[in-house]
């Protein structure tokens, strides 16, 4: 940036006006636990989650027959999104991940559905 282009005066927060550096922290906390505290109602709605790695059809003999260690092929490649849906609705996509020795998912995708 030269000398010749114009300059933005930056607010002096040493000036006795500036709000507290501690202040602003507390409002934050503040917004943060009425936010949680209106949300309350919901946290003991029951949603199903569920994520869907790729899907198969196949008879039901076939079905009857698989066992333990059977490889079962899917409709996707490895590496490729998964589905996540909530209540049977699409709402994210997402990769296969493996935290201290358990497998989650990490939402890469949010899906904005369209309202009717």
């Amino acid at each position: 940036m030269s000398d010749t282009d114009a300059q933005v005066p930056l607010p002096d927060l040493n000036a006795a006006d500036a709000p507290p550096v501690d202040d602003l922290a507390y409002n934050e906390d503040e917004n943060a636990s009425r936010i949680a505290a209106d949300l309350e109602a919901v946290f003991d709605v029951p949603v199903q989650v569920s994520a869907v790695l790729g899907r198969s059809k196949m008879d039901v003999g076939e079905l009857l027959k698989l066992g333990p260690g059977t490889v079962l092929e899917l409709d996707r490649r490895v590496g490729e999104a998964i589905d996540i849906y909530v209540n049977n609705r699409l709402v994210a996509r997402g990769e296969v991940v493996l935290v201290e020795d358990k497998l989650g998912v990490t939402m890469t995708e949010i899906i904005k559905a369209e309202r009717n």
